[in-house]
């Protein structure tokens, strides 16, 4: 096989704009970024707009069913008459049908700026290269893959709802400095320090659902809430085949709502729902494919052990946060083991460690 390397090179200009190009869609991003926790099932995006090297508007999505970020960057700039020599730099296609709101696209061929540059197309069958073809259409100047990687990893539950048809599934545990993630009778015990807990509290406040198992519901009788940091409290998913779990459970409070999955019943109690699972079938992948139907787009999963350890047999995961203490328990439940290991972070906080693993 002939291996050919290509050494191309770009002009003083060319390189000036493509330096340019990637400062904007790099404010774009961390604009784009601001939207976590709130947009979803949208994804975030951030739209900067520039004229003569300056920007003279921006703006992201802040609110799902609220204007989309080129609504907001477009009513941010003050003279309207220069767009349509602006460029505008978008971390995500511009969409091209009515969802709760009209196009993007549509807005931007109406003030006719003169060139488009797009971090990543939109997986969504129902953009899908739509809003950069009508761009194109109207005469506009489209370039896209600007810093895509970096586009995809903000948006990997996006892509991952769209492209693995289910939520983006994060694991997540603690186990002491001996591996072990609970007492050998389910005691409770506290493993992780209080900035890992603040740490855990912000990270269920940014993804859409959380589950635990039978077990640790009924022993611990968590409350699965973001009460350590500000922002939305995740929905509660579990899977209680025989409906064991107390009804006092707060599982079934108010302070969120409740997916229980089990073998007897479907109904609905306020803010909660039971929905029953064929014994024919696979239970957590009908779990799994039932939040794909209600358009939860990621999960966190904290255990116990017997969950974890499925979901990791399965393949059924993204990256894995495991929170490690410098304290013993002796005895107890071994924490779950993960094959292949991939590490993507490693990180001390305070007198605990945090490593991110991604699935290979």
């Amino acid at each position: 096989m002939l291996n050919l390397k290509f050494n191309v090179q770009y002009s003083s200009s060319q390189q000036n704009i493509m330096n340019k190009d990637i400062h904007y869609m790099q404010r774009a991003l961390a604009l784009a970024k601001l939207g976590a926790g709130t947009v979803s099932p949208n994804p975030m995006v951030g739209c900067v707009i520039v004229h003569e090297n300056r920007i003279i508007g921006e703006g992201w999505h802040e609110r799902y069913g609220q204007p989309h970020a080129e609504v907001n960057a477009v009513a941010s700039v003050k003279d309207k008459s220069v767009l349509n020599e602006a460029t505008a730099y978008v971390t995500l296609e511009p969409c091209s049908h009515f969802g709760k709101t009209p196009p993007c696209a549509d807005l931007l061929v109406k003030h006719q700026l003169k060139r488009v540059v797009i971090c990543n197309d939109d997986p969504n069958p129902l953009v899908a290269g739509k809003g950069i073809q009508k761009l194109k259409d109207a005469g506009i100047e489209v370039e896209t893959g600007l810093l895509a990687e970096v586009g995809r990893e903000i948006n990997k539950r996006f892509f991952t709802f769209f492209e693995k048809k289910r939520p983006y599934i994060i694991l997540k545990w603690a186990m002491s400095s001996d591996g072990l993630i609970a007492k050998e009778n389910y005691e409770a015990v506290q493993i992780s320090n209080a900035l890992s807990r603040r740490w855990v509290h912000k990270m269920r406040s940014e993804e859409d659902a959380i589950m635990v198992g039978t077990n640790t519901a009924q022993y611990d009788n968590p409350s699965l809430t973001t009460r350590f940091w500000t922002g939305k409290n995740p929905v509660r998913v579990i899977l209680d085949k025989t409906l064991r779990l107390s009804p006092q459970s707060r599982f079934f409070d108010d302070e969120s709502s409740t997916l229980c999955y089990n073998l007897k019943e479907t109904k609905q109690e306020g803010k909660h729902h039971w929905i029953q699972l064929s014994e024919e079938k696979d239970l957590l992948e009908s779990l799994i494919a039932d939040l794909y139907q209600r358009k939860i787009t990621s999960l966190i999963v904290e255990g116990g052990t017997t969950l974890l350890n499925t979901f990791l047999e399965k393949g059924l995961w993204d990256e894995a946060h495991v929170y490690q203490s410098q304290i013993p328990l002796g005895k107890g439940i071994a924490a779950p083991f993960i094959q292949n290991q991939v590490l993507l972070n490693a990180e001390t906080i305070g007198d605990n460690r945090r490593l991110v693993y991604k699935a290979p």
